[in-house]
């Protein structure tokens, strides 16, 4: 079955001076799935600008008005690590349309579907955006979904930061389950094992933080023993992925909060994992959509490992793994997760 990509190169025109997400992010990783075969054999259709009501359904209208305005106005910063610039509401904009194009893909019957944009966006919150983000689309695509009758999404998040904006936005809607895997501590400081939602939605949340440290094995332990079993019992109707690329363990070399030690095929095997799921229980329907990832080189390595996972075919790991130091120890966290969620068979 074919996989589309969903990408518009105006999400290049979000600047933000010397900073970690930076146009070349996404421009290195087109130009790399371009010299290494894997572009010319995607579905790439075009990006439209999603609906104002759309965006509202994560965001309040007053503050997509504000940061409407302030782009038009030239640009600024919406926290010390957040700067935007005069097209910057017009590349969030189609990132959260990428996003919301992927989800109607997949559930008009279409193969798996990437989004490929920038900037990331689950920290933005409902009525603001911090820690790079400014428009949440993978939120924005969640809950599009379920205008689209999916029933229920399972939105998981593999970005090595928690998406605190995501948490907040869908802390309260049962009918998607937010499951994400982080390195805790760490920002934005949420996260923990006992956010598991409020309201009607107390229960789906699952949050695994992991320790500093964490490799490809402790991922993966923490997706084969608490997303799996919580994945079978939610029965999606979508899978939709927060990708970021932001745990390959060359990313501490931007950003030296950055502790972990994934690779190249330990994103591909999640991948691999999640595409399981996804034909197991919603008919194949997995869309993903691109968070972070700084290392240029290690990022389209990532992505491309990923893309040629959805089209079925084996991928390279030419940067490989850290050198030297093992792996932190995830059993007591997992076990933990597992008690609190009942998955342990005492619940």
């Amino acid at each position: 079955m074919a996989v589309s990509l969903h990408y518009d190169p105006r999400v290049l025109l979000h600047l933000t001076g010397d900073h970690p997400e930076r146009p070349e992010r996404v421009g290195a990783t087109v130009e790399h799935l371009g010299l290494r075969g894997v572009w010319a054999r995607l579905e790439r259709p075009s990006v439209s600008f999603p609906r104002q009501p759309v965006l509202e359904f994560a965001h309040d209208e007053a503050y997509l008005s504000a940061l409407h305005r302030a782009c038009e106005a030239g640009g600024g910063s919406l926290s010390g690590d957040t700067p935007f610039s005069s097209r910057s509401y017009e590349a969030a904009a189609l990132a959260a349309g990428a996003a919301c194009d992927a989800v109607e893909s997949v559930m008009a019957g279409g193969g798996p579907a990437f989004a490929l944009v920038r900037p990331p966006g689950h920290h933005a919150c409902r009525d603001r955006g911090m820690g790079f983000c400014l428009l949440n689309h993978a939120a924005i695509a969640a809950l599009h979904a379920l205008e689209l009758s999916a029933g229920r999404v399972l939105l998981v998040d593999f970005d090595v930061h928690h998406g605190n904006g995501t948490q907040e936005i869908l802390y309260e809607n049962p009918s998607v389950l937010y499951f994400s895997v982080h390195q805790y501590p760490a920002y934005p400081g949420t996260g923990g094992l006992r956010e598991i939602g409020a309201g009607p939605g107390i229960g789906a949340t699952v949050n695994v933080p992991l320790p500093a440290g964490t490799g490809d094995a402790g991922y993966l332990e923490a997706f084969e023993q608490v997303l799996v079993p919580v994945a079978r019992e939610f029965r999606p109707g979508l899978i939709l992925a927060s990708a970021g690329y932001d745990a390959h363990w060359t990313n501490s070399r931007y950003l030296n909060s950055i502790r972990m030690r994934v690779t190249v095929s330990g994103f591909g095997s999640w991948v691999l994992l999640l595409k399981g799921l996804a034909d197991e229980l919603c008919g194949g329907r997995l869309a993903l959509t691109l968070e972070g990832g700084y290392d240029v080189e290690a990022l389209a390595w990532s992505v491309e490992a990923t893309l040629r996972v959805l089209l079925g075919e084996e991928f390279e790991d030419p940067i490989g793994p850290p050198p030297g130091g093992s792996e932190a120890p995830v059993r007591e966290v997992i076990e933990a997760c597992r008690r609190i969620h009942g998955l342990d068979g005492s619940g």
